[in-house]
């Protein structure tokens, strides 16, 4: 596999899905009130997924909605040559409501950062709590999820790799390190 390992093969991630799930109706004591917010691009479909084992669980539906964080980025000088506006309301009201913010991998904070402030654009929630599969470290601000997935140590020198069907064509979550990428 070229340097790549195995970290959560498909069974490993849907375990760790449907376990955030019942933490999230635990911790809310049910599913009411609750917006789940994915971060694009791939806290979209784990959102999603979370949503239906939520509603198997409680028989409840719970609003999914996609924020995309590009304008909010502290490092879009680096990055882009000019910001991508496409900005739009939730379908859903957040307001007094508890947001769920969904993302695959937590690393610096800077993106959850950014998400948060993105949301704060779309109303005001009565908390923020934050779900991500993978938690790799290294931490540049002071930003912790509420539910993770798996914490997995990592090097600078590697990088997490979250696979999804919907977007990739197969669910696994892969270890690479850099040198072996450039």
């Amino acid at each position: 596999m070229n340097g790549k390992k195995v970290l959560m093969d498909e069974a490993a991630m849907n375990r760790a899905l449907t376990r955030i799930a019942h933490e999230i109706i635990e911790a809310n004591k049910g599913a009411n009130d609750l917006v789940l917010v994915g971060i694009e691009t791939r806290g979209v479909p784990i959102a999603k997924v979370l949503a239906s084992k939520i509603k198997e669980i409680e028989k409840s539906e719970v609003p999914v909605e996609s924020i995309n964080i590009t304008f909010y980025r502290d490092d879009l000088e680096k990055k882009f040559e000019q910001p991508v506006m496409g900005e739009r309301s939730f379908d859903a009201d957040i307001n007094n409501k508890g947001v769920i913010l969904v993302d695959d991998v937590i690393f610096t904070g800077r993106t959850v950062r950014a998400a948060m402030d993105a949301l704060m654009d779309n109303g005001r929630p009565s908390f923020i709590k934050l779900a991500t599969l993978i938690d790799r470290g290294h931490r540049e601000l002071p930003i912790r999820p509420d539910f993770v997935g798996k914490n997995i140590p990592t090097s600078r020198m590697e990088i997490v790799n979250v696979h999804l069907d919907v977007v990739d064509g197969e669910n696994v979550v892969l270890l690479d390190s850099k040198s072996s990428i450039i």
